[in-house]
């Protein structure tokens, strides 16, 4: 594909595959993402997008860029063997002794040029011609196969000046623009291949006690893996033997190693530093985490935001005005040219390559080829795709996913920002800190809390091993959890009166009460520390304009305790999960752009209906509800790497978009008033594009 138009076309065809629901094309990428409602064979794909020109692989990425280089880099030496030895003979035919028969030489070069290194080009024109549709190749082939005419007529005496070099150095510059961008737009996009270059092709695997190396295709959740140090851990599975320091820097951005045991998960994909583990597989396939990842940045890297609308209008009609505005320029230029002299003639003071001794004809095809090849709908193609590309690979590497490209033009317009304490501003790793509990009541407490997902309840779970058997265990959501035992009612969770407890409130812990048919029989303190990060990343929160308010489930003394250390002035305590959907929707109705950052368990909802959804993830889950954007891992400094990247794509995006709109609306009009030369004006119209995809890799300072 090589503009914007192509993408469309191929789009459409998907889109005419029955079951398709939805088919989107990424020209940055050169990818397609479908949504069907059925499994559609790649075979069926390969037809629909073969019935408009194009090629569809199943290869590696890697492979076909590899494949595609040859060709280029084939095509380009190709190109010019032709023209340079075209370029010499014009020049000595110019300025030095006229070359008998140049004329022919021209006609013969170039449709060498057309028919060889070229036809590439001339046979993606044609394709779009048959589908009643138009490409940056259209307009290439229109202006070179004009020029290259010019020298066949002249070579047969008519009376019209030869541009049959213009028209293969149009080709020569065009292939070379194009070699140069794609080595671009591939550099531009690497954060995806080095995703792919992490997933193994085989495993170490255990059978009947011995290693066996399988295919990573054949091994099922629960086979037995080893992994020695260095190498990479082929599958998700749990630690079964063995403890070993972990890289896993895809995940988070950080380079720091992690240390892991027995029992802890690992991700497939992550690196073994120091010692041999063995681990059982839990994931495979499309459910493992890399993959889900892989996924989910491919989706977003192709996804279309609504800045793109406006561009996508204008290209789906820009070549045919483009070539109608050539044509009435050099039909204008023929039938004026008299009258419109004086205007080249000033121009031609400043500008040397205005040459005045040429007829009405000749200079009507000069501007005609001009206009032609000095538009470009690839920058504007381009300055969306290619920015959010980057945009989301760059996230990516920093532990940052996002599920929904919307969120990146949303962001720039966040107020109020909606923060959970547990997990983002603390580190989600709550301490029992003291405890007034029995032996037998710190059991029951502790087993009871056992049911619970929360994590101030799994601080207390873990102080006890040992197991009591409840009966209708229940969680009431922001309130505690009730179990049954020899008939009497048990209660873990938040205090009916926090009055006794004012001094560890103040000092920012969270009391856990126990009680027992409703009386209170002892509690527990429990801390969750601050992060390091958390109050220099919401100080710059403050300082981008966007108001942090803390949302807890806890009493206000614990929540103003904490938020006084984050440096957080607005808090939100006692919120039940249920309440914080109404909580964003009270931002909402006056007039802010809410973004809220949860763990996307109890507050699914509310991530649904804030206009930016921030999930912490697990680590090792990704099928978040309602997040647009995933944390990975790390808490709220994070949130700030999001918000700020946010902002600076979309920057770039407008950037883009404002560069490829003022190089068309000031080009065209002076190619159509004759003051550009064509092989200028392909020139520019190649910077154009390049401009674009530099700018973009401007991302990733």
């Amino acid at each position: 594909m090589t503009c914007v138009n192509c993408a469309r076309l191929v789009e459409r065809a998907l889109n005419r595959i029955d079951g398709v629901k939805f088919a989107a094309c990424n020209l940055a990428t050169s990818t397609a993402f479908l949504v069907a409602e059925r499994e559609i064979p790649f075979e069926e794909i390969r037809r629909a997008v073969e019935s408009v020109g194009y090629e569809a692989s199943e290869e590696m990425p890697e492979e076909v860029e590899r494949r595609r280089y040859r060709e280029a880099k084939g095509n380009l030496i190709a190109v010019w063997v032709f023209t340079t030895p075209l370029m010499l003979l014009m020049m000595h035919h110019m300025f030095l002794k006229e070359v008998m028969g140049f004329s022919f030489i021209e006609a013969v070069l170039g449709l060498l040029v057309l028919s060889f290194p070229g036809r590439g080009t001339l046979r993606s024109a044609l394709i779009a011609l048959r589908h009643r549709h138009s490409n940056m190749d259209t307009l290439i082939s229109i202006g070179a196969l004009s020029a290259w005419l010019t020298s066949l007529l002249n070579w047969l005496d008519f009376p019209v000046a030869s541009f049959g070099t213009i028209g293969s150095m149009i080709v020569a510059f065009h292939l070379t623009g194009r070699f140069i961008e794609s080595h671009l737009r591939d550099k531009a996009v690497r954060e995806i291949r080095g995703l792919l270059k992490l997933r193994l092709e085989e495993a170490r695997v255990l059978l009947n006690g011995r290693e066996v190396m399988v295919p990573l295709s054949a091994v099922k959740e629960g086979f037995l893996i080893e992994v020695k140090p260095g190498e990479r851990i082929p599958a998700d599975g749990v630690i079964v033997e063995g403890a070993s320091s972990i890289d896993e820097s895809f995940i988070s951005g950080e380079a720091i190693p992690v240390y892991k045991r027995e029992g802890d998960e690992v991700i497939g994909g992550s690196l073994n530093l120091s010692s041999p583990l063995r681990v059982k597989v839990t994931k495979v396939g499309e459910g493992s985490f890399l993959n889900q990842m892989i996924k989910l940045v491919e989706e977003a890297q192709g996804a279309k935001i609504p800045i793109q609308a406006l561009a996508d209008r204008i290209t789906s009609w820009f070549v045919p005005s483009v070539f109608s505005l050539a044509l009435l320029s050099a039909i204008i230029w023929f039938l004026s040219f008299e009258r419109l002299l004086p205007i080249i003639a000033f121009f031609s003071r400043f500008l040397p390559w205005i040459d005045l001794s040429l007829n009405p004809l000749a200079f009507s095809i000069f501007v005609f080829v001009a206009t032609l090849v000095i538009a470009c709908p690839c920058a504007l193609g381009l300055a969306t795709p290619m920015a959010l590309a980057v945009g989301v690979g760059i996230l990516a590497k920093r532990g940052l996913l996002v599920k929904n490209a919307e969120a990146i033009q949303t962001s720039k317009d966040i107020g109020v920002l909606l923060v959970d304490k547990t997990g983002t501003i603390t580190q989600g790793t709550p301490v029992v800190t003291y405890h007034n509990l029995s032996e037998e009541v710190l059991k029951i407490a502790s087993s009871l809390e056992s049911f619970s997902s929360h994590p101030l309840a799994r601080a207390v779970a873990s102080l006890s091993s040992d197991s009591i058997a409840f009966k209708d265990v229940r969680e009431i959501p922001g309130e505690g959890v009730i179990g049954y035992l020899n008939g009497d009612e048990y209660f873990v969770g938040k205090a009916l009166d926090y009055s006794p407890y004012e001094g560890l409130l103040n000092d920012g812990k969270t009391v856990v009460e126990v009680r027992r048919n409703g009386e209170v029989i002892g509690f527990l303190a429990v801390e969750d520390p601050l992060r390091e990060d958390s109050r220099d990343a919401i100080l710059k929160l403050k300082g981008m304009g966007i108001r942090v308010v803390m949302v807890t489930g806890d009493n206000e003394k614990t929540a103003l305790a904490v938020s006084r250390k984050a440096g957080i002035e607005e808090i939100r305590s006692n919120v039940k999960p249920s309440e914080k959907l109404d909580l964003v929707r009270s931002f909402q109705a006056e007039g802010y752009k809410v973004a809220m950052v949860g763990d996307g368990m109890n507050d699914a909802a509310a991530l649904k209906g804030a206009d930016v959804g921030i999930a912490m993830g697990s680590g090792v889950d990704l099928a978040i509800e309602g997040a647009d954007i995933v944390i990975l891992k790390g808490g709220v400094s994070k949130v700030l790497d999001a918000m700020e990247l946010s902002r600076m794509i979309f920057n770039v995006i407008r950037g883009n978009l404002f560069w490829a709109f003022f190089y068309n609306i000031t080009a065209i009009p002076m190619a159509m008033l004759g003051l550009l030369h064509p092989l200028i004006a392909e020139l520019a119209m190649i910077l154009s594009s390049m401009t674009v995809i530099l700018n973009s890799m401007r991302l990733r300072r």
